[in-house]
C-alpha cells in the first residue's frame, strides 16, 4: 500500500492557496497520494483533497525550538508525527525552516549512529545531474566527523535521487590546496582524504558552485547558506538585468524575439521550482524543505521528491551509510 505524502498546508509566504494547489496538481498530473494537515478553517478550499485537521500554525517569524514545544497541535508537528507513526511516507513543508527541521528531528528522530542532520539541496547543472550543496543551513557550527558524515550521507543520495554511480566529492574552501582554508576544512580535508568509501576530489571554490565540477559539494551550514543566498541573488540579479535589457528598443526587442525561446528553458532548468526543494539528511524519516516563496510548482515538485525519495528507500540506504560504530 503507497502511503501519502504529509504537506504542511499553513507553510509558506504564499499558503494555504499555492500548498493547496500544488498539492491537486501533484495528485492530478503525477498520480501522487497527497494528505493536507493544517486548521479546516485556515484551509478553505481543500480542492478535494484529505486534510488532517489541527488546530495550531508556527508562524514565519515564531522561534523554532519553542514553537514546537508549545504548538504541540501545529501543521508542523503534526506532519512529522503522520511520517513517525507510519501514516505517510514524507513530509514536506515550506514554511518556518528552522522550526520545521525541529518538528523531524523531535517526532522522527535521527539515524543510528549520525552526529547531526543536514540540509542537502541540488543546485542546477545545465547538461547534466544537479550538484548536491550540503549543509546550506542546519548547523552553524561543525566538527570535521559532522563534515565527513555530511560527505557521506550527501553522496548516498545523490546515487539514491539522480543515480550517479560513483559520486565525486569535493570541500568547499578558499583553494584548491591541501592547505588552504580554516582549521576545519584543513582537518576535514585530511578525514575525508584518508576515507576509502566516497570519491574525494578535493577541494572546490566558490567559483565551482554553478556549473560543477563535482557532484556533491560539503561546507558547515553557515558558509552554505550565505553561498546558497549569493548564488540565488546573483541569479535573479543576471536574468533581471538580462530582462530589462531586451525590449528596450526595436533592436533588443528583435534580439529578444529570437532568444527567449532559448532562454526559457535555460531558466526553468535554473530556477529553484524545478528542483522540488531540499532533503534533511539523517533522519529516521523523509524530510523535504521547500522553499519559503514556493508557488504551486515548487511545491508539486517537492511533493514528487518526497514520493521519489520514498520509493528508492533513501532513508534505509543512509542507515546503511552511517553506523553507529563509525562515530
Amino acid at each position: 500500500m503507497t502511503l501519502p505524502i504529509a504537506l504542511d498546508a499553513m507553510g509558506g509566504d504564499f499558503a494555504p492557496h499555492e500548498i493547496v494547489t500544488g498539492a491537486r496538481r501533484a495528485v492530478d498530473e503525477l498520480g501522487l497520494e497527497v494528505i493536507l494537515v493544517g486548521p479546516l478553517d485556515l484551509i478553505g478550499d481543500s480542492q478535494g483533497l484529505e486534510v488532517f485537521p489541527c488546530s495550531e500554525v508556527i508562524a514565519m517569524d515564531d522561534d523554532p525550538g519553542t514553537s514546537v514545544r508549545k504548538k504541540k497541535d501545529s501543521s508542523l508537528v503534526r506532519a512529522a508525527e503522520l511520517v513517525r507513526d507510519g501514516r505517510a511516507s514524507a513530509m514536506v513543508s515550506a514554511g518556518n525552516t528552522g522550526a520545521t527541521m525541529a518538528a523531524a528531528l523531535l517526532r522522527m528522530g535521527r539515524l543510528p549512529g549520525v552526529l547531526r542532520p543536514c540540509i542537502a539541496i541540488p543546485l542546477p547543472n545545465p547538461g547534466r545531474a544537479p550538484t548536491i550543496l550540503t549543509d546550506t543551513g542546519a548547523n552553524a557550527e561543525c566538527t570535521p566527523e559532522m563534515l565527513v558524515q555530511f560527505a557521506q550521507m550527501a553522496s548516498a543520495f545523490a546515487q539514491a535521487r539522480f543515480a550517479i554511480a560513483q559520486p565525486s566529492v569535493g570541500l568547499l574552501s578558499i583553494g584548491e590546496e591541501a592547505t588552504k582554508g580554516t582549521p576545519l576544512v584543513k582537518e576535514t580535508h585530511k578525514l575525508l582524504a584518508a576515507l576509502d568509501t566516497i570519491n574525494f576530489a578535493g577541494n572546490v571554490e566558490g567559483r565551482d558552485l554553478v556549473p560543477s565540477p563535482v557532484d556533491v559539494i560539503v561546507t558547515d551550514g553557515f558558509t552554505g547558506n550565505v553561498a546558497l543566498k549569493t548564488l540565488e541573488g546573483s541569479m535573479k540579479f543576471i536574468f533581471k538585468l538580462l530582462f530589462e535589457v531586451i525590449g528596450t528598443d526595436e533592436a533588443t526587442r528583435a534580439a529578444g524575439d529570437v532568444l527567449f525561446p532559448h532562454l526559457l528553458p535555460v531558466a526553468g532548468t535554473l530556477s529553484p521550482e524545478s528542483h522540488g526543494g531540499a532533503m534533511l539528511l539523517g533522519l529516521d524519516g523523509i524530510c523535504i524543505i521547500s522553499h519559503g516563496s514556493s508557488n504551486a510548482t515548487a511545491i508539486m515538485n517537492a511533493l514528487r521528491v518526497g514520493a521519489e525519495m520514498s520509493e528508492a528507500g533513501v532513508v534505509d540506504i543512509l542507515r546503511s551509510t552511517i553506523r553507529p560504530d563509525q562515530r
